[in-house]
């Protein structure tokens, strides 16, 4: 139990594996162009490649349209 003025311990602070929530890991596609898409929430990715020479990184927003995925406005 937390009380003020005293300090922590490894022991009784920390949230290890069984203290706090699971992580939850991010899907992540690799293509076959070196492009690695990762999905940030149900209408949201990132997309991470190597353009010019040098390393991108695309965040974009999706919207649903007659069961299709399009891009939105944002991103």
């Amino acid at each position: 139990m937390w009380r003020k003025g005293k300090k922590r311990t490894d022991e009784e602070g920390s949230a290890g594996a069984d203290g706090g929530p699971a992580r939850k890991k991010p899907t992540r596609e690799p293509d076959d162009d070196g492009i690695v898409v990762c999905d940030i929430s149900r209408n949201r990715r990132v997309s991470v490649r190597s353009w010019q020479g040098k390393v991108v990184v695309d965040i974009r927003e999706f919207y649903m349209k007659d069961g299709k995925e399009f891009p939105g406005k944002k991103g």
